[in-house]
């Protein structure tokens, strides 16, 4: 199992942690924002494919911010892939 820990950019989360397993989600914690949000977001994500959830959540915004919680953690999964192909 991979861990991967990200300190989100430009919204109200603080930090990020998601537990990756043969490039599924295992695991995703969100500490700060919206609790309610965060938690269905990390619930949801259980299960699904690293790419799949990049996918989804990439581009999402906040109001009028550039981006979002589920696009932070978009990023977090991208940087993860990048690291592991490095």
């Amino acid at each position: 199992m991979e861990h991967i820990s990200y300190t989100p950019r430009g919204v109200c989360s603080r930090h990020i942690e998601i537990d990756v397993e043969n490039d599924v989600i295992r695991d995703v914690k969100i500490t700060g924002g919206c609790a309610g949000n965060t938690q269905g977001v990390a619930r949801l994500l259980i299960g699904m494919k690293v790419e799949e959830a990049i996918e989804r959540l990439s581009g999402i915004r906040c109001g009028f911010k550039p981006t979002s919680c589920p696009d932070q953690l978009a990023s977090a999964l991208r940087q993860y892939l990048q690291e592991k192909t490095a």
